[in-house]
């Protein structure tokens, strides 16, 4: 495995052209899709088609430095999911959003605060990143928590997209919450 990041139980790696089932299957799972499609699957060729696609364009666009990754337990290999670190389509690099999308196997472990974590602190350290975000909704009091853990500050609220005007909550909005590597390093 392509190591990008290990954390005491994780390891983060670069998805292949090889891995589209197991993004189909992590966005099948309606739990997990709760808070961005109201639920509804991600179409198998809208995967295999579109999103791994420009997951694996990112990884040259940006040098393998940011991008989404595959999660993996390290005692087993479990695939749990993915964490994302990177600037928004045509952002500056020194701004970049983290997120995680997990299994339903892999919640209540603490392993999104822990990938999440890691993440900022490879951000700050090692690739010149100056501040760090992060969106959800609001009702989803679960991810709002892990950026609380990871002080993370509420800096906005922000409208629904339009495509997720059938999640649950959607008529609240959702929330950005930010750090600043100067933030960070008070911790």
């Amino acid at each position: 495995m392509d190591t990008y990041l290990e954390t005491e139980r994780l390891a983060l790696r670069r998805f292949t052209g090889d891995d589209a089932d197991l993004l189909i299957e992590l966005d099948s799972d309606p739990a997990v899709m709760r808070y961005l499609s109201g639920g509804n699957p991600t179409a198998p060729e809208i995967v295999r088609e579109r999103h791994l696609p420009n997951i694996l364009a990112g990884y040259e666009k940006w040098g393998g430095r940011l991008g989404l990754f595959a999660a993996h337990e390290k005692d087993g290999g479990a695939f749990i999911g993915w964490f994302i670190l990177r600037p928004e389509r045509e952002g500056p690099l020194d701004e970049v959003e983290l997120g995680y999308r997990l299994r339903q196997a892999a919640w209540g472990k603490g392993y999104a605060t822990e990938g999440s974590r890691a993440l900022l602190g490879k951000a700050f350290t090692e690739l010149g990143v100056r501040t760090v975000w992060a969106e959800t909704m609001s009702v989803n009091q679960g991810s709002r928590n892990i950026m609380e853990k990871l002080h993370m500050t509420l800096t906005a609220t922000i409208p629904t997209p339009s495509d997720m005007q059938m999640v649950e909550g959607s008529e609240l909005g959702g929330v950005r919450y930010e750090i600043t590597k100067e933030q960070w390093a008070q911790q």
